[in-house]
């Protein structure tokens, strides 16, 4: 299996143009290795939270079953699985059951300790009594907080050495916890909003968000509206307060934010759409663009993404229309914004965030 791992061909397959960013880490290798290492050979194998497919491809043999949380990543695992000329193996969701309970489990945890929680309870609920699950993280990106929701779905938790600034944490002795709801509830202009963990901002509707929402300017000719990274959808859904009769079209990369968007937001005029480019939406459909674009990407921090999507923006948006979204001041989105578009106006700052207008 070394020598196949050697072997294979590991690409982003992201929107960004950093060619210095890698698509696995010492963490991902180091579950590879104790997997390997291991005198425990699974005959149900679940891997979460694999990026871009490193451990799926390289654990092809084992037919492991992928939970997928963004579509960028479904993406990412068929291109590589195509490129290395292996087979697909299953994939699922982290709110659906699998189809075969897993007895030993790869994660890679998470930035998110919601969405890390989330994967657990699901590991909970779809695998063996005697289930084994590693977790792997960067040593730099340790917390207590990780031990204690382990300890919550697992007697036993052990923590490895460090290997190349990478450890390792083994789980096993399941207990039995009820099966908890996963949904977070929110509440903002005396409307309350639910999201499913895992979501960004899980306490509270996002301040930059809240913000954008306090400045956006709308029209009521604005008939046909794309909300880019929707979340959980509440910038959609106040707009369809003031805008009832306008198509909304809500589309965000995450699985998780998608599902939590039909939680607030439905009516014949709504559409939600899981994808992570624009590339299904034909030139010039749009009369208005909202967005809170993402930066973070896990630990990096790649404003490369949200650029290629502002170009995407512009394809999309009819000859009077204009991109409008919310920026943390410190990114300076104005230099690149003006190379693609005709006009960008400030709508409204402070010392946190920036709202900006962008006319063809």
């Amino acid at each position: 299996m070394e020598k196949a791992q050697q072997e294979l061909i590991i690409k982003r397959h992201d929107l960004s143009t950093d060619q210095s960013l890698r698509p696995f880490s010492a963490a991902d290798e180091y579950l590879l290795n104790t997997l390997n290492d291991s005198n425990q050979k699974p005959n149900a194998l679940a891997i979460y939270h694999d990026r871009f497919g490193f451990l799926t491809c390289s654990l092809n043999a084992l037919n492991p079953t992928t939970i997928i949380t963004n579509k960028s990543q479904l993406k990412a695992l068929g291109l590589n699985v195509e490129a290395n000329h292996l087979n697909l193996s299953p994939t699922s969701d982290p709110l659906s059951p699998l189809a075969i309970p897993s007895d030993f489990v790869l994660m890679k945890v998470p930035k998110s300790f919601s969405l890390f929680q989330l994967y657990l309870e699901h590991v909970a609920q779809n695998s063996t009594k005697d289930v084994t699950v590693v977790l792997g993280f960067m040593t730099r990106h340790f917390s207590t907080q990780i031990l204690e929701i382990a300890q919550h779905y697992f007697e036993n938790v052990e923590q490895s050495r460090a290997v190349k600034k990478a450890r390792t944490i083994t789980l096993s002795n399941k207990k039995e916890v009820t099966k908890a709801n996963c949904v977070d509830e929110l509440t903002y202009n005396n409307q309350s909003y639910q999201q499913y963990w895992g979501v960004f901002s899980s306490k509270h509707i996002d301040y930059a968000t809240q913000y954008f929402l306090e400045h956006i300017e709308l029209k009521t000719t604005d008939d046909s509206i794309l909300d880019l990274a929707s979340g959980n959808g509440v910038i959609a859904s106040e707009i369809s307060k003031k805008i009832p009769n306008a198509t909304l079209h809500l589309l965000d990369d995450s699985f998780l934010a998608i599902e939590s968007g039909k939680l607030n937001i439905t009516g014949a005029n709504i559409h939600h759409h899981y994808d992570n480019t624009l590339a299904d939406f034909k030139s010039e459909s749009f009369d208005l663009i909202v967005t809170n674009p993402p930066f973070h990407f896990e630990y990096e921090i790649d404003i490369q993404i949200p650029i290629q999507l502002f170009k995407e923006c512009f394809r999309c948006l009819k000859p009077s229309g204009n991109l409008q979204l919310v920026a943390n001041k410190h990114l300076n989105y104005k230099t690149h914004l003006s190379s693609i578009f005709r006009l960008v106006e400030v709508l409204a700052e402070n010392d946190s965030f920036i709202v900006y207008k962008c006319s063809k």
